[in-house]
């Protein structure tokens, strides 16, 4: 048997333990003196904290603290120099616009708090610095609502899904936000230019929803946005990210590791904050394959739970009681097409799918669309995965988080995979 190895480390104040877990075992967090936080969240003092494979962690100090680290870990070491002072000052700046806002909400006005909305390319830690922007607001009691536009991540549900949910208190260290709850919109793809006429037309739904809770709400309405976005910055990505910004009225843009954005964004809009941060040096560039270990992870998780195994169901549903339909269809030649046919209607086109041995290993979403004409934009109730196809009984036997029978039989093809190992 191995041996477990554990180190205690001594954090002068301002400094950081950055670590990265890659084996099959897990590795245990003990905080056994001082304060420390995780991504914003407090850590509680002689509490074991288990991180599993795959996991970047950064442990911060503001006032010194000692740690112990139980199991074997990559690229550990201590940073004293990280920016985790100017992301407390932007907290601060962005309270300060909360309590802007509950002055006028007092006086009847309709008031907001900051719509903030995070951009930078890949691998600069966007998600990273949305949840330390969230755990604060909710140590100050604040109620934000996170919205994730992410769909290669998809962190509040499954790769190829944009979310939003409210927070309503810190992350969990080991598992993140709570998952109670939140409003899924169905892509389906793993990036905005699979089909970007259909990936902005459910940013402006999600808009429209999330502005709508604000307006029925004062507490979350002070307490304002956070919006994470995809790393996809250049020609139509840039443009997306404008139209991000149109739809949820941002008030202020954080630019995340990179200048050039910073520059652009400055010099094209006049009426938005832009704010630029530098990355933390504790950001990971991820290869391909570990961005798929990670997206096969976040489907795994939703399944079977991280730390707290989830009791899923896998059974059989015949063929003959489901509607399958994807969205988008071949793109039709100029000459062919109908005179009150515009371009991009082929994008957002609903197309009927016999189900059949292609669907296998796909997941598809449950749609909470009563019709067919409002799939396109309807949210979803979840997403059942096929774990295998018999075309002779006509049956399909699928992995589901909640007992038979489905919720709904309107379903959606996506193009994300997931092989269930389990």
């Amino acid at each position: 048997m191995a041996k477990v190895v554990e180190k205690a480390f001594k954090l002068e104040p301002n400094c950081e333990l950055r670590f990265e877990v890659e084996g099959k075992e897990p590795v245990g967090v003990k905080l056994t003196s001082g304060k420390a936080e995780v991504f914003g969240t407090e850590l509680v003092s002689d509490k074991r904290y288990t991180f599993l494979s795959g996991a970047s962690i950064a442990v911060y100090t503001w006032h010194g603290c000692t740690l112990k680290i139980t199991g074997n870990t990559q690229g550990t070491y201590i940073a004293n120099d990280t920016p985790m002072v100017m992301y407390l000052n932007t907290h601060a700046c962005l309270e300060r616009l909360r309590e802007h806002a509950d002055d006028g909400l007092s006086r009847g006005e309709g008031k907001r708090g900051p719509v903030t909305m995070i951009v930078g390319p890949a691998d600069v830690g966007k998600s990273t610095l949305c949840h330390i922007l969230l755990n604060y607001a909710v140590r100050m009691r604040r109620r934000p609502i996170f919205v994730d536009l992410d769909v290669s991540d998809g962190s509040i549900a499954i790769p190829g899904t944009i979310g939003a949910q409210l927070v309503e208190r810190a992350f969990s260290v080991e598992e993140g936000f709570s998952e109670e709850a939140p409003l899924i919109y169905n892509f389906g793809h793993l990036a905005p230019h699979s089909n970007l006429t259909l990936y902005n037309i459910l940013v402006s739904r999600m808009a429209t929803t999330v502005q709508g809770k604000m307006g029925g709400n004062k507490k979350v309405a002070a307490s304002g946005v956070v919006i994470n976005t995809c790393g996809w910055v250049r020609d139509e990505g840039y443009k997306s990210l404008a139209h991000v910004a149109q739809a949820f009225e941002v008030d202020v843009i954080i630019v995340l590791g990179q200048e050039r954005l910073y520059n652009e964004l400055v010099r094209e809009i006049s009426f938005i904050k832009i704010v630029f941060l530098p990355k933390s040096g504790g950001v990971v560039e991820r290869t391909p394959a570990l961005r798929a270990a990670a997206r096969d992870n976040r489907i795994r998780h939703y399944y079977y739970g991280l730390h707290t195994k989830y009791h899923s169901h896998s059974f059989e549903v015949k063929m003959s009681d489901l509607t399958i339909y994807k969205i988008g269809s071949p793109a039709i030649p100029d000459s062919c097409m109908p005179a009150d046919f515009k371009p991009d209607d082929h994008v957002t086109k609903l197309v009927p799918v016999a189900p059949g041995v292609k669907l296998k290993h796909h997941i598809l979403a449950v749609s909470l669309a009563t019709k067919p004409e409002n799939l396109l934009t309807s949210n979803v109730a979840g997403f059942i995965c096929v774990l295998d196809v018999d075309e002779e009984s006509k049956m399909l036997k699928v992995l589901s988080p909640q007992p038979k029978p489905l919720p709904k039989t309107i379903l959606l093809l996506t193009e994300i995979r997931f092989m269930d190992s389990n």
